[in-house]
């Protein structure tokens, strides 16, 4: 059931805006000042840098479903954007002759994404000289076993 309802004689009420997605003022002086951050005159893209450290006892079942990569350096734009940069280097599904099923990622449950495996902290911010991703620490990729070559 709708909640549109006439009053008068104007034109039908069909809810709807005659505005498009990012024409709005708003959303182009969004789109202008991330463009202007990131632009090669501003130094690149405003990054920040975050230890990603292994919080659970090595006993934690948790482990079990995950793999411990130990202490992980990363440039990335938030906490949250620094476990998925991290998580992305690890060994996916798609990536191999293994998937569980048809468009099936197992991204999501890499350990980096896991608050009770991994904490985030931010070592430094507001860099313009680095390039997100890994700067320190290894990610191995033996995260599905085992991992065959094709």
């Amino acid at each position: 059931m709708s909640n549109v309802s006439r009053t008068g004689k104007d034109e039908i009420n069909n809810a709807t805006s005659p505005t498009t997605f990012g024409r709005s003022v708003e959303s182009q002086a969004q789109m202008q000042d991330a463009a202007a951050e990131a632009s090669p005159e501003a130094g690149g893209e405003v990054l920040n840098i975050y230890r990603l450290e292994p919080i659970a006892k090595l006993d934690d079942p948790r482990w079990g479903n995950a793999t411990n990569h130990g202490t992980i350096v990363v440039a990335a734009r938030t906490p949250g954007d620094a476990r998925i940069v991290a998580a992305a280097r690890e060994l996916d599904f798609m990536e191999v002759d293994a998937a569980p099923a048809e468009d099936v990622t197992t991204a999501n449950a890499s350990a980096f994404r896991d608050d009770k495996l991994y904490t985030v902290i931010e070592i430094d911010r507001n860099r313009h000289d680095i390039k997100r991703g890994i700067l320190e620490g290894t990610v191995s990729v033996e995260t599905i076993r085992p991992v065959e070559p094709d």
